[in-house]
């Protein structure tokens, strides 16, 4: 039933929407009187980035409540929103430095919203190799609690360019800077759309991970009524 609902999901929302997003990211915005059309990919970098924020924040509030409470479903959500995280996060990296060759000239430069973002991908990547390759039962407590150093970074990278000069530009919501309100209403669309493919992502992983955690305990489980047999 629930793997049902999620093939709809993703047939009848996430499919449209993101086919939707493209359309509007390629064809219907306007192009940029400077950049020309390579600043479309401004239409899947912000949303990437975005979406990568969300999750990290999500998995620090999961974390907290693992570290409080030593809910299993909370470690969970933790695990699977850092996971999905670090692709969006890995996007945005990728992204960026296409966007930044015909427009800087450069690929890269370490400025502080580029550093940091670099810095952020690694704290959760190093997260991402704990929880996968460390077998200790503190696992999921050493990961928490690097989780909500991560975390920290998050603010830093999102404000860097608020607060520092950087080969960023000012911040076009909210800022100093200015958006044409049909480019606002394509970036809103793709974030809308990527936000949702996040969470059916999520939702898929966080069931096959509940799903895995129960076997190995239900083998764990036969393992010690085997035992005592065995040493008989």
């Amino acid at each position: 039933m629930m793997k049902k609902l999620i093939l709809l999901l993703g047939t009848l929302v996430v499919v449209p929407l993101m086919s939707w997003g493209f359309y509007q990211a390629i064809y219907a915005a306007p192009t940029e009187a400077t950049m020309g059309d390579v600043q479309r990919i401004f239409y899947y970098h912000v949303p990437s980035a975005w979406t990568a924020f969300v999750l990290f924040t999500i998995n620090f509030v999961a974390s907290l409540v693992y570290l409080a409470r030593r809910k299993p479903a909370a470690d969970i959500v933790a695990l699977v929103s850092a996971e999905v995280g670090v692709v969006f996060c890995t996007i945005v990296l990728v992204t960026g430095p296409i966007w930044a060759r015909p427009v800087w000239g450069i690929w890269w430069t370490w400025d502080k919203r580029l550093t940091s973002t670099l810095v952020l991908w690694l704290i959760y990547v190093s997260y991402l190799v704990l929880r996968r390759f460390s077998a200790s039962g503190e696992t999921p407590l050493l990961a928490a609690a690097l989780s909500i150093f991560g975390a920290l970074c998050v603010p830093f990278v999102y404000f860097s360019i608020w607060f520092f000069r950087t080969q960023h530009p000012q911040p076009v919501i909210g800022g100093g800077g200015s958006i044409d309100p049909r480019m606002l209403h394509v970036l809103l669309i793709n974030w809308l759309a990527f936000s949702c493919f996040a969470f059916l992502i999520c939702w898929s992983r966080y069931r096959l991970e509940k799903l895995q955690r129960e076997v190995e305990q239900a083998q764990a489980m036969k393992s010690l009524i085997q035992s005592p047999r065995s040493a008989r």
